[in-house]
């Protein structure tokens, strides 16, 4: 993060989200924070809590969108998750811990995805050397078997090696010339691969969560079940990766890919709570029924939003300084529906707008990843050209526009729908139609006329 600005962020933001400023800078201004704050003096790190944010709009504005976008902006662990998903403790559903357990694991693959392009030459090269140890096994090895762990204790140069002739030297020189070169990949040779033995998945209850019990479960009979090993005859090509990818295990440190990944997830993790109104109370409960439950589940978030411990099977993470951004359409409630302590918690209210005809222009013309620009990739794949008038998209726009207020108004997503019955007919017929289509006002008008129609019929039928 020290080398994109919030500037930078929001204009990356601003390639595949149309409008919605606001969001974008709060959201950009949080994640440049984070960076801040790892630069403080240690006295004062502590002392600088996360301002998490809560994003107010309608469905199909954005939201969701700008969550999908960070999440590739950030160098730093982040996940989305739905806050209707998790229950109250006591009921069966995902306790609302499973969060951070989640964050952490996808902080673990992060590193661990480092790590392996860190050390993918060296695992490169130890995989060449194994199998060139399979195709001529050093002289010293000679009545040995040809496949030999690595040791990382044994340096750059094998042992064995020591003893090879200079014409042995040669030839393997020119094998490896050769298998370089991928003249040997249809070669059979005879490799010892380690089996995958399945155990049982037991589901048990625990403080720590069912799915955490789950894994530790399967971690105890792994090893007590020592794996497993078979000698199969494979191409050269097929081996190649299955030695690679055994090299770069034991090359890859997990305790210290754990130790990062568990400072990752405290110092800079991200997660975004989406649908968050569906867990506000409309007004008084009364005592009793699934506004209750609900509560039950704000009150379960709490303590991870403020600051706690929770204990996954990589160790106890803190939650003080992970950043949350909450979502909502709040369409049947409020924010201030949420109990006061939840409200408290998330200081940065950010209100997203309805989107309008000229927005929906822009969408479909501008971001690098919008509409039009995929259904043309699509049709290209069977030699289609197809482009479209500039009246046409202002046709396509100005129906998304009617039918989102004859009907109920889920925002950009309805562009989707118009532009697959716009092109049903030519994905349908693509081998068989003109190869150069040219979409414009009229057809646009032809083709949706049947839609406005559906839609003011749909008003009379139950």
């Amino acid at each position: 993060m020290k080398d994109i600005t919030p500037r930078e962020i929001v204009a990356e933001l601003d390639k595949y989200i149309i409008g919605q400023e606001e969001a974008k800078r709060k959201v950009a201004i949080a994640l440049r924070n984070r960076w801040r704050r790892q630069r403080l003096p240690e006295e004062i790190r502590d002392e600088v809590a996360p301002k998490n944010i809560i994003m107010i709009g309608p469905t199909g504005v954005g939201k969701t969108e700008i969550a999908r976008r960070l999440s590739r902006l950030a160098d730093a662990p982040f996940i989305k998750v739905e806050a209707s998903k998790f229950t109250e403790v006591g009921y069966v559903g995902r306790d609302c811990e499973s969060m951070v357990r989640e964050l952490v694991e996808t902080a673990v693959h992060m590193v661990k995805a480092e790590k392996e392009r860190e050390l993918e030459p060296r695992a490169h090269e130890l995989a060449e050397r194994r199998l060139l140890d399979l195709l001529l096994p050093p002289q010293g090895a000679r009545h040995q078997r040809a496949f030999r762990p690595y040791d990382p204790n044994a340096g750059d140069e094998a042992p064995v090696e020591a003893e090879d002739t200079d014409a042995e030297k040669h030839t393997r020189e020119i094998l490896l010339k050769k298998l370089r070169e991928g003249k040997l990949e249809d070669r059979e040779v005879e490799v010892e691969t380690r089996e995958t033995v399945t155990t049982p998945m037991m589901q048990v209850f625990s403080s720590s969560g069912l799915e955490e019990m789950g894994f530790n479960l399967q971690e105890m009979f792994g090893k007590i079940i020592p794996p497993r090993t078979r000698r199969r005859k494979m191409r050269i090509a097929e081996a190649r990766k299955i030695l690679q990818e055994e090299e770069l295990r034991n090359l890859i440190d997990m305790d210290e890919v754990v130790r990062e990944a568990l400072a990752r997830t405290e110092s800079s993790g991200i997660i975004f709570l989406d649908e968050i109104d569906k867990i506000a109370s409309r007004g008084s409960t009364g005592g009793s029924g699934p506004d209750v439950s609900r509560e039950g589940v704000q009150r379960d978030i709490l303590p991870i939003v403020e600051g706690s411990n929770v204990v996954t099977k990589y160790g106890t993470v803190k939650t003080d300084h992970i950043l949350f951004i909450a979502a909502g359409a709040f369409h049947m409630t409020k924010v201030s529906d949420l109990i006061p302590e939840l409200q408290g918690r998330f200081p940065i209210r950010v209100e997203l707008h309805s989107l309008k005809e000229e927005d929906f222009v822009r969408i479909l013309r501008e971001p690098e990843n919008s509409l039009i620009k995929q259904y043309q990739a699509l049709l290209a794949t069977e030699g289609v050209e197809i482009t479209f008038t500039e009246d046409a998209i202002k046709e396509i726009a100005r129906i998304c526009q009617q039918v989102n207020e004859q009907s109920e108004n889920i925002g950009a997503r309805r562009l989707h729908t118009i532009m697959e019955c716009l092109l049903e007919e030519y994905l349908y017929k693509a081998p068989d139609c003109p190869k150069n289509v040219q979409i414009d006002a009229q057809h646009v008008r032809e083709k949706l006329s049947g839609i406005l129609e559906k839609q003011d019929i749909g008003r009379y039928i139950l």
